[in-house]
């Protein structure tokens, strides 16, 4: 008898997963572009020679990961359009995995050292005085005697994607955005453990300024080991264990 171990069972591609994979390919070979619209439905599923509950089905799909925007009604208006800027897709989906567990803290916090390091170093050389100005304003609302962890955390928030827009490259600001809202919930739970998270809060002041200061000089590895700093304090002192040795 024939060995039978070289044998690989068939895949059974579902439909809609082929309806992807065509409009895919003319995304990334050119044929489509943001801001293009795609055929009709009706003109579409004939092309592709599929229903149109199958054709529906890949565009909620692509919906939901933010490639397209289906706009209702008909007219130059409506239908699937190609979206210009980033969807939600991303951060909803990396929110999800690392609320499963799919990364551990460890994982995270490497992932925002890097990402955060590189952000300043480039922060310091690239920065404009408008970053500057926006950078000052969101630490100056933080400084309100009465906030509340949820703003504080949203301000902290928009204080570090703000570092990684004034780097000039779009998508470390939006890799940055997705990995903040993505642990938004951990950050909130994290001072919700604190005994007392407004002198907690009154730490992550002083080193935001710190890391803004060494920004605005210019000087790239001051920002760079005082952030790196800055994000070991905090999970070292609000989420205690997830910090690896020696990082």
């Amino acid at each position: 008898m024939p060995s039978t171990s070289d044998w690989e069972p068939v895949l059974r591609v579902r439909t809609y997963e082929q309806v992807m994979a065509q409009i895919e390919e003319r995304i990334l070979d050119g044929r489509l572009k943001a801001g293009d619209h795609l055929p009709s439905e009706r003109d579409l599923a004939i092309s592709l020679g599929v229903s149109r509950p199958s054709l529906r089905e890949s565009l909620r799909v692509l919906e939901a990961l933010g490639v397209v925007d289906i706009r209702r009604g008909g007219g130059p208006d409506g239908g699937a359009v190609l979206l210009a800027s980033p969807g939600e897709g991303f951060q909803n989906l990396l929110r999800l995995q690392i609320a499963l567990g799919h990364f551990s803290g460890s994982d995270v916090v490497q992932t925002r050292i890097a990402l955060e390091a590189w952000s300043c170093a480039e922060a310091a050389y690239r920065h404009s005085d408008e970053d500057i100005a926006d950078l000052t304003g969101i630490l100056d609302r933080m400084d309100d005697p009465t906030i509340e962890t949820h703003e504080f955390n949203r301000l902290d928030t928009a204080f570090h994607v703000r570092i990684a827009e004034s780097t000039g490259n779009a998508l470390t600001a939006h890799f940055m955005g997705a990995l903040r809202i993505a642990i938004n919930r951990q950050m909130i739970e994290a001072y919700a453990r604190l005994d007392d998270w407004r002198g907690f809060a009154e730490t992550v002041r002083a080193e935001h300024r710190a890391v803004l200061d060494a920004i605005a000089r210019r000087d790239r590895d001051g920002a760079v080991r005082l952030v790196t700093e800055h994000i070991n304090s905090f999970y070292k002192d609000s989420i205690e264990g997830v910090v690896p040795q020696g990082s």
